[in-house]
């Protein structure tokens, strides 16, 4: 484990397709962050919420790891206050369920460029 690996997975978790984009693997860093920032989109016009963090509720916690997940994007809904979920929408559920896939598949991507980085992986 070097510096640069660990570099492309700071930036490939903070922002979507960013440590691969990094490595000069430009198509699928683009191909990953149109995905992930397709999913927390339609999660967000769907009323889904993004959780903080809560210790009244183990799955809020849980809700908050996967939400961490999309870096960048969840940095900015704490700042705008934007993902506050609407749970009247019959679509709430759903939109949340997006944005925490959106956060897990980010950690996996941000994952696979530690893997290239590290020569485990081309």
């Amino acid at each position: 484990m070097n510096i640069k690996s660990l570099n492309c997975l700071v930036l490939g978790w903070f922002i979507p397709g960013l440590g691969h984009i990094s490595q000069k693997k430009y198509v699928r860093g683009a191909i990953f962050f149109a995905c992930i920032f397709s999913m927390t989109a339609l999660g967000l016009i769907m009323g889904g919420k993004i959780y903080s963090f809560q210790t009244e509720n183990p799955l809020t916690i849980l809700a908050f790891f996967s939400d961490i997940g999309n870096g960048l994007f969840f940095v900015l809904s704490r700042i705008f206050s934007y993902g506050l979920g609407d749970l009247k929408n019959v679509t709430f559920e759903f939109g949340s369920a997006y944005i925490a896939g959106a956060g897990l598949l980010n950690f996996l991507v941000a994952l696979d460029a530690f893997d290239i980085a590290a020569g485990r992986k081309k």
